[in-house]
């Protein structure tokens, strides 16, 4: 690793960093709506986004900076268990292809913001939209601080912020800058920025991609070379070499069944899809955002290149951007650091969103001030998502680094308890709105204290996402155990209160909003005050 400041590699990196903040603050004027005092326009974009920019948008949201670094580094440090995102990533689309349109359908028929908005609608349960709302809040800035690690990773292979011994405030000074600027530009243009952002974040890490892929087997000897490099490195160190041990293979097979089920339901990837402009919109994304995938799987091996090229860290999450500084041209390492840098800003910013829109419209409006206008919502949402930024940030710089990806996986863990409502409820109206209630609350309890008593070598608690499945004797996903014991409570309750005759919440939805195109007669918008803004 460099004991000075790369500066080329600085210079170029700081060159995109300006291109993208000048873009972020124009952004604002994109499309600009009449009536910018709305969630619709600030936190959504109007709902007016394409086919083009809609998987810009899903893209820059999903593949992270996070993705970035910690994937090819899982691979790096545990061999090939860490490819379970590919798979995941795989199963994730025919999946949504079944729930993401009729989500859209519902939510622009009837002016929802969040998935929040629709449990509460099509179960009539404030309580329930509390507890969706909460739990995405809660998975959310874990994700939003990872961004930031994966900014930190890019800063400290470059060598800005000094050494371990350097004044705290200079050491962070890069990371503050950054975030200073992510901040306001959210503030000023909500979810715009990103989705004009993305289109930059995106080509670079393809082209970074489509560069690394080619030019660092060539000069490590081909990839012949590269993968015997890993086998021997695995081999040697038990972890099964290029294949996971069969001891692993279910918590393989879990986390990527769990994590399918999860992504979805966190509140940044459906604001991404509700800024749609039509259901086709979204029917189209689900079919080409696959070649994310394909990109994926690209990026995982250059995991297997950080051992070929002998790059030390003790960190693995160093592992890749030192291989880029290594391997590359310094202007090129510059290139290939603007794209994990740019590729944390447009997640963390639609993170940010996501969470302040879930707190805005399903505690501050639902509990707080019922009577809220629609500028009173976005002037609270933007204030909230500084503090969900601020929160994040002092995540990172307070706790270890290894604290901040557990947290994640603990996010992963209870965001799947979403499922059955959202999910559920798209599909049928037949569970109970308490039964789900409950169901929600045994899938977090469970999962929160499982994984609190796993350990790792550097933490006591929280130390991983995986645990003994009881009745099986495997060691699996802790989410997806506690999913499996959610749907049970479920539906086990839902008979039950059924049969007690427990009283149903309304269901302001009808069959046909789940089907409905923005071009159909009679789908407008429908916003819950007078003063609110008209369809778009």
């Amino acid at each position: 690793m460099n004991d000075g400041v790369n500066g080329v590699a600085l210079t170029v990196f700081i060159l995109f960093f300006l291109a993208v903040t000048v873009m972020g603050f124009l952004a604002a004027r994109w499309r600009k709506a009449e009536n910018e005092h709305s969630l619709d326009e600030w936190g959504l974009g109007g709902r007016s986004f394409g086919t083009w920019v809609t998987w810009f948008l899903l893209g820059g949201d999903l593949y992270t900076a996070y993705t970035f670094v910690a994937v090819p580094a899982a691979i790096y440090a545990a061999g090939a268990a860490g490819f379970f995102a590919v798979p995941y990533t795989i199963l994730v689309y025919p999946l949504i292809f079944t729930f993401l349109p009729r989500l859209w359908s519902v939510s622009h028929k009837h002016g929802y913001v969040t998935t929040s908005d629709f449990v509460r609608g099509r179960f009539g349960s404030k309580g329930l939209s509390l507890a969706v709302a909460v739990t995405g809040i809660l998975a959310t800035m874990p994700y939003i601080a990872l961004q930031l690690v994966g900014i930190q990773a890019v800063l400290d292979v470059m060598g800005v912020g000094g050494g371990e011994n350097t004044n705290w405030f200079v050491k962070d000074l890069p990371l503050l800058i950054a975030f200073g600027v992510l901040a306001a530009y959210t503030y000023s243009s909500g979810l715009r920025a990103p989705a004009l952002i993305a289109f930059v974040k995106d080509t670079l890490i393809y082209i970074v991609i489509a560069v690394a892929i080619i030019y660092i087997p060539i000069k490590l000897g081909g990839f012949d070379d590269v993968f015997g490099a890993a086998s021997e490195k695995y081999t040697a160190a038990k972890a099964g070499g290029l294949v996971p041990l069969e001891a692993g293979q279910w918590t393989y097979a879990t986390l990527a069944l769990g994590s399918a089920l999860a992504l979805f339901m966190y509140p940044h990837s459906i604001t991404a899809t509700l800024s749609s402009r039509s259901r086709e919109v979204i029917r189209r994304n689900t079919t080409i955002l696959p070649l994310y995938s394909l990109m994926l799987g690209l990026l995982a091996l250059l995991g297997f290149m950080a051992i070929a090229a002998g790059v030390k860290v003790t960190n693995p999450q160093l592992a890749i951007p030192q291989l880029f500084e290594d391997m590359f041209p310094d202007w090129f390492a510059g290139v290939a650091f603007a794209a994990i840098g740019i590729g944390a800003l447009v997640p963390a910013a639609i993170m940010s969103i996501a969470a302040a829109n879930l707190f805005t419209r399903n505690i501050y409006k639902d509990f707080i001030k019922p009577d809220a206008t629609p500028a009173q919502e976005t002037k609270v949402s933007k204030l909230v998502s500084l503090l969900v930024k601020v929160g994040a940030l002092v995540f990172v710089l307070t706790m270890d680094k290894t604290v901040a990806i557990n947290f994640q996986l603990l996010g992963g863990i209870w965001i799947l308890q979403t499922f059955p409502a959202l999910v559920g409820g798209l599909f049928t109206r037949w569970f109970h709105r308490w039964a789900l209630l409950a169901g929600w609350a045994v899938g977090m309890i469970y999962g929160t204290v499982a994984a609190y008593g796993v350990a790792s070598p550097t933490q006591k608690h929280f130390g991983g996402s995986a645990k003994e499945i009881p009745g099986i004797g495997e060691i699996g996903y802790i989410g997806l155990t506690a999913f499996v014991l959610n749907v049970v409570v479920t539906v086990v309750l839902t008979f039950v209160l059924k049969a007690l005759k427990a009283p149903d919440g309304v269901d302001e939805t009808s069959p046909e909003d789940y089907t409905a195109d923005a071009g159909d007669p009679g789908v407008e918008v429908e916003l819950p005050s007078a003063t609110a803004s008209t369809t778009h």
